[in-house]
């Protein structure tokens, strides 16, 4: 399955599949081709709210599919500056790109030095393929 999973490289990511992209003190936060394919179609997203103060690798999101509803948590603590509203409408856009439309927030990030226990895009591979074995 590993040949069929996107991860994109310069994006950091967590054991939960997580991916936050970083730019400077935001990031933008969503679930990685792992996390959506073993998911199944999403169906809803409980989006966090504007303003909301978040803790590392603590649950803000709470996505429901055909399969299971699921917590989604956040890569690193911060306060949520926006939300992906068009999730609210259509919550397949998780599963169709879960990388660029389909992100799940940004978030003001207030601890940068927790990157450091994120994985890196290679981490990540190596990672999802221990998952397999």
């Amino acid at each position: 399955m590993s040949g069929a999973v996107e991860v994109i490289d310069h994006y950091l990511y967590t054991k939960d599949h997580e991916w936050i992209n970083l730019e400077e003190n935001t990031g933008v936060v969503g679930i990685t081709d792992y996390a959506q394919n073993a998911l199944g179609d999403v169906t809803y997203v409980e989006l966090p709210k504007e303003g909301t103060e978040v803790e590392q690798f603590e649950s803000f999101v709470s996505v429901e599919s055909v399969k299971a509803a699921s917590d989604i948590f956040s890569p690193m603590s911060g306060r949520v500056k926006e939300v992906n509203r068009a999730l609210e409408d259509n919550p397949g856009l998780i599963n169709k790109d879960c990388y660029e439309k389909g992100w799940i927030a940004t978030i003001e990030i207030t601890s940068p030095d927790e990157a450091s226990s994120l994985m890196t895009a290679e981490e990540y591979r190596k990672y999802l393929e221990t998952l397999e074995q």
